[in-house]
């Protein structure tokens, strides 16, 4: 096959991604400490640019390169840029933190941008090799980071439970994709489609294989019982590595189900909703009920987490375009809740002191009333309040369940929905009912307040009008 600038095209964002990763990796060996924030820029930059590119080579047909094994089409630049732009949401927040706390170092930036490919990457794999290779370098990143602040017991023991538990599933993953490989011979998800549907593969061994990929898929989102990684880590590691990890890598873990089952394994869909159904169920049920429990914020939100992980799953298993577009909205909207949830949390912490309890935010709106303004639409649209999108985004989902007649599911939802805005609404009590514990004024850079602004204000207007972002997700499937 020949290589040329124009069979290169669809992956140009992959290209300068990786090829400006590597310029800031090699820049921040020369800059000192008190240049280092040149690496910050650098970064930022860097997305700003990929997601210019991203749009730029978009659009069209969809394009598959590479003998089968990568796909340029609608889905994938959305879930790109969507990915990029809530990851320089997390850099932009994670900035002051790392300063105060005396962390501050290059390789937070690098680690950050190879997460960022390796998530594209999956966002854009169409076989079982090219998904691997995606999601190992994003959890390779990943587990680095976790163990960012080398004098942190805590981040040390987190990394390890990270380390050990991924490793695991990733193994699980690929003990599924190989008995599927083995099954049908084929690699690109197109090719095992196609096998699928001859019926002529003995559906004890498909079925086999397909659990082992679920249990991967499961424990990437984090759903319940593949679950006992997520308030540990997100405890364990700094706020600022937390705020990464807890909202860019959902969009790609999105990918990753989308691209296995509604790509390759479409014809085992009604042994796959089966699955996803306990999955969804048992998430929202653990994640709401244990996180009424919490007193740190950090597991709080890893418990909710966990609950709107739930949801993602009901939109995926409707197991039709209605459903994937209903789940690629949630998804995105999460990210970008979760990614103002997490750099709240650093914002309110300061040298020697981390915020990570719910006590942390009494008084907030004596202290910062817009904060506690930005902080409230956030922990309201996670609630699922109008006229916030958390409440388009459930109700968008609920609606694709219900169209394939699982009321009863779509009632199970609501039920445990009820229950999580008990969390939520007693940390907006917190904030403008209760006096502060903490009396410090807050000083917060520029550019994370235009950063919280952008972040909070984006959720309420897609709330007052979610057309746009919705009717995008129905055209990545088709709809």
């Amino acid at each position: 096959m020949q290589y040329d600038l124009t069979s290169l095209m669809p992956v140009m964002p992959e290209i300068f991604l990786l090829s400006a990763a590597c310029v800031v990796l090699v820049v921040d060996l020369f800059l000192s400490e008190r240049t280092r924030l040149l690496t910050y820029g650098l970064s930022l930059a860097t997305l700003i640019g990929t997601i210019a590119v991203t749009v730029w080579s978009g659009g069209g047909e969809a394009q598959v390169l590479f003998d089968g094994s990568y796909i340029r089409d609608p889905m994938s630049d959305l879930l790109k840029v969507s990915l990029l732009v809530v990851t320089g949401f997390a850099m932009v927040y994670a900035k002051d933190y790392l300063v105060q706390q005396e962390i501050y170092r290059g390789e937070y930036y690098t680690l950050g941008l190879f997460a960022a490919l390796g998530m594209m990457i999956m966002a854009s794999a169409y076989s079982f090799l090219t998904v691997y290779l995606g999601l190992e370098l994003l959890a390779l990143s990943m587990y680095a980071l976790v163990a960012f602040d080398r004098d942190s017991k805590k981040g040390s023991e987190a990394a390890m439970k990270y380390f050990v538990l991924g490793a695991i599933a990733s193994g699980m993953l690929l003990y599924g994709m190989s008995m599927l490989y083995g099954a049908t011979g084929a690699l690109s998800f197109p090719q095992v489609a196609s096998a699928l549907q001859t019926g002529a593969i003995d559906e004890t061994v498909l079925v086999f294989g397909l659990v082992f990929i679920v249990i991967g898929v499961a424990f990437k989102f984090g759903a319940v019982p593949f679950h006992m990684w997520v308030p540990d880590v997100y405890h364990g590691a700094p706020t600022a590595v937390t705020l990464l990890l807890g909202s860019a890598p959902k969009i790609a873990a999105f990918a990753l189900a989308i691209r296995l089952l509604a790509d390759g394994m479409q014809s085992l869909s009604p042994h796959w909703q089966d699955m996803l159904i306990i999955l969804a169920v048992i998430s929202l049920a653990i994640g709401n009920l244990v996180a009424i429990a919490q007193d740190n914020l950090k597991r709080m939100l890893a418990y909710s987490t966990i609950s709107h992980v739930g949801f993602i799953f009901l939109g995926i298993l409707a197991a039709n375009d209605k459903g994937y577009g209903a789940a690629l909205f949630y998804t995105i909207v999460y990210a970008l809740t979760a990614a103002g949830g997490f750099g709240v949390l650093a914002m309110i912490s300061r040298r020697g002191f981390d915020a990570e309890n719910l006590d942390d935010l009494k008084g907030l709106n004596d202290r910062s009333p817009w904060m506690a303004a930005m902080m409230g639409l956030i922990l309201f649209s996670m609630a699922g309040v109008p006229p916030t999108v958390g409440f388009f985004a459930k109700l968008f989902v609920l609606e694709a369940i219900i169209s394939i007649d699982m009321v009863w599911l779509a009632g199970v939802a609501v039920f445990f929905s009820i229950i999580g805005a008990y969390y939520y609404l007693r940390a907006v009590k917190m904030m403008y009912f209760d006096k502060p514990v903490d009396e410090a004024a807050l000083e917060v850079s520029a550019d994370s307040s235009v950063a919280l602004s952008i972040n909070g204000l984006a959720l309420l207007g897609l709330g007052l009008f979610p057309a746009a972002l919705f009717t995008a997700c129905r055209a990545a499937f088709g709809v």
